[in-house]
């Protein structure tokens, strides 16, 4: 009885109608946007962060690993690709205010002449924590270009 069974089933199975075996057969084209380019807002350098007993910079840095000549590229937010708005030149002194939350980038405060200059206004304490927005220019910069030095 079985055999029977098995022999009905094994016949059974040889028949209908061949079906074709093609998955594209199916598939369809979907219409794929373009992608649009990634904006990065800019993020403000903020002072004051330790508390009025400290100046609103904490250190002073000045740039590394820079070629004789060369600057160091001051983006609007702390990404690569963030807007550039100035550079640092080589052997410049600038003030470092804030740090990105991974460490890889450096907010300052600096003067165009390349000095810690008193007039940045950053050099003292200040009441409260805030964005930076005195007379000097101030943005982020790559870490790995910075050294930072005393006072």
């Amino acid at each position: 009885m079985r055999r029977f069974l098995l022999l009905s089933l094994v016949g059974l199975s040889g028949c209908g109608e061949p079906v074709e075996d093609n998955h594209f057969a199916n598939s369809i084209e979907l219409e794929r946007p373009e992608p649009s380019p990634v904006t990065v807002d800019t993020v403000p350098v903020r002072i004051g962060e330790l508390g009025a007993s400290f100046n609103a910079c904490n250190a002073a840095g000045t740039t590394r690993n820079l070629a004789e000549g060369g600057s160091l590229p001051v983006r609007a937010a702390p990404f690569d690709a963030a807007e550039e708005t100035g550079a640092i030149p080589a052997s410049a002194r600038f003030f470092v205010c804030t740090r990105s939350h991974d460490q890889g980038w450096m907010g300052v405060v600096f003067h165009e002449g390349g000095t810690l200059d008193p007039s940045c206004g950053v050099s003292g304490p200040v009441t409260t924590a805030r964005a930076y927005d005195g007379p000097c220019r101030s943005g982020w910069i790559a870490s790995a270009f910075v050294k930072l030095v005393a006072g």
